[in-house]
């Protein structure tokens, strides 16, 4: 069959059964649709559209549809497509594909300019762009509000991980968050979402909150200290920093337990997802109570942390069990997926610390929450500016989707 391929562009004021009119002259010229594309902005229309439509109908079909456009108060511009473009944009379409989720505070035109120019720069295209925040008040109160747009993005960049790095540069420099994932089946299809505790999921650090109150806190400080510069590994100086509560009244647990305070927007966070049925767990080198306690108050779905023994209403300095050390949060988290019948590129991990790194690097997706900079870069999606609830724009979740979430 002898066809043409036309691109239609059309733009003015959105009215209703455009596209009712154009579609019905594409089946009365049995015109085949090969893209489509449309954008609605404050009730401006723009709409793309390439069709193959037999080279005898052409011109009757062009007549037929620039009427029915211009009857609308519309504009349309009707371009010819050549075999060999054709050929290259189905070429370009078949190019891999991400997503680049941007997350700012006021009205993000900076961080926009900035991301826009390195995906560019690194041989990206954006084929859509969509925002996921409500819209502020443009006059009194938008640079007070957050902005959060979702980029699709297609191209193969020659080294993902160069922008990676300049975008995180950009990010420091410009105070924005961002996350740049694969589009892939997986993308769409998380199931689980582990957490790390202390720092990310509540805002203590529950060992040191108990050093203080039994008196230990500098020596805690110490042993933590050498953990850090690698002179003890995590498991001893876990051991070593539970031996100096000894002695310390079951009640102080108990009460530093209950007074734990979540994150900023880790409520909210935890709400849409048990809406949108997702499982959800504790990995944490913390302790269980504290976990049990969250997940009683929070409906969490699994909990693994430490458990420290007590005799009697007082400490021991004991642990009960095999710590949760970093190697040991991953090993949890492939665990609780396979019991979830999931893959691992189905889960997301949060975590604050080095040692959560593992678990992040073998999540489908693992967010670096408000962490150090060897931390951030390591995990490659970050929050640094925004409450833990900013997680799910990197889901894809619109405010929206979490408004009726919240509101079921």
């Amino acid at each position: 069959m002898d066809n043409e391929i036309i691109l239609l562009n059309i733009s003015g004021q959105d009215r209703p059964g455009l596209m009712s009119r154009v579609s019905s002259i594409f089946a009365e010229f049995e015109a085949r649709v090969l893209d489509i594309g449309q954008a609605v902005i404050h009730e401006d229309l723009a709409l793309g559209i390439l069709v193959s439509v037999e080279r005898k109908s052409v011109a009757d079909f062009q007549a037929a549809v620039t009427k029915a456009v211009q009857d609308a108060d519309a504009l349309i511009r009707v371009s010819p497509v050549s075999q060999d473009n054709y050929k290259e944009w189905l070429e370009a379409s078949g190019q891999p594909r991400f997503i680049l989720t941007l997350l700012s505070a006021g009205d993000g035109s900076a961080p926009l300019r900035e991301v826009s120019r390195l995906t560019h720069q690194h041989g990206l295209n954006i084929d859509t762009i969509r925002r996921l925040t409500d819209r502020g008040d443009a006059v009194t109160g938008m640079r007070d509000e957050k902005l959060c747009i979702e980029m699709r993005l297609r191209g193969a960049p020659g080294a993902l991980g160069d922008l990676q790095g300049e975008l995180m540069g950009a990010s420091d420099e410009l105070g924005f968050d961002f996350s740049l994932q694969e589009d892939t089946v997986f993308r769409r299809t998380r199931r689980l979402v582990a957490f790390d505790m202390d720092s990310t999921l509540i805002t203590a650090e529950v060992i040191d909150e108990l050093a203080a109150r039994h008196g230990v806190g500098d020596k805690v400080a110490e042993i933590t200290a050498a953990a850090m510069a690698g002179q003890i590994d995590f498991k001893e100086s876990f051991r070593r920093r539970a031996a100096l509560l000894k002695g310390m009244p079951e009640s102080v647990l108990n009460e530093i337990t209950t007074s734990v305070e979540l994150n900023t927007g880790a409520h909210r966070l935890l709400r849409a997802l048990s809406h949108f049925g997702y499982r959800t767990a504790v990995i944490s080198g913390g302790f269980q109570r504290v976990g049990l306690h969250l997940q009683a108050q929070l409906g969490i779905d699994h909990v693994h942390a430490n458990t420290l023994v007590a005799r009697d209403g007082v400490m021991t300095g004991e642990v009960e069990g095999e710590i949760v050390d970093a190697e040991r949060k991953a090993l949890l988290l492939k665990s609780i997926a396979e019991q979830e019948g999931i893959s691992l590129q189905q889960t997301i991990a949060i975590g604050d610390g080095a040692n959560d790194l593992p678990m992040l690097r073998s999540a489908g997706l693992g967010v670096a929450f408000h962490a150090k900079q060897v931390v951030r870069e390591s995990a490659h999606h970050a929050i640094s500016n925004f409450g833990l609830d900013a997680v799910l724009y990197l889901i894809g979740f619109s405010d929206r989707d979490i408004a009726q979430a919240l509101d079921g």
